[in-house]
């Protein structure tokens, strides 16, 4: 019974691991997404809709692209 509480016990302080391959790929992608659909809702509101919602679109592209580095990992 000794043995198994230790391995249980080891496993549990072991670092998780995460982020994948590309950690500071995604980051960057996820921070390009965030900007741009920032910028994309204020044109929205704020001036036209239709450009507003081109740049929400293409901010999508990046998270996208994320999305799919996180599922290769």
């Amino acid at each position: 019974m000794d043995d198994n509480s230790q391995i249980e016990h080891r496993s549990r302080l072991e670092p998780i691991k995460r982020g994948g391959q590309y950690p500071v790929l995604r980051n960057w992608l996820n921070a390009i997404f965030m900007i741009g659909a920032l910028i994309g809702v204020a044109v929205f509101y704020w001036s036209d809709n239709t450009v507003g919602t081109i740049i929400i679109l293409a901010s999508m592209v990046f998270k996208i692209i994320e999305c799919g580095l996180r599922f290769l990992k």
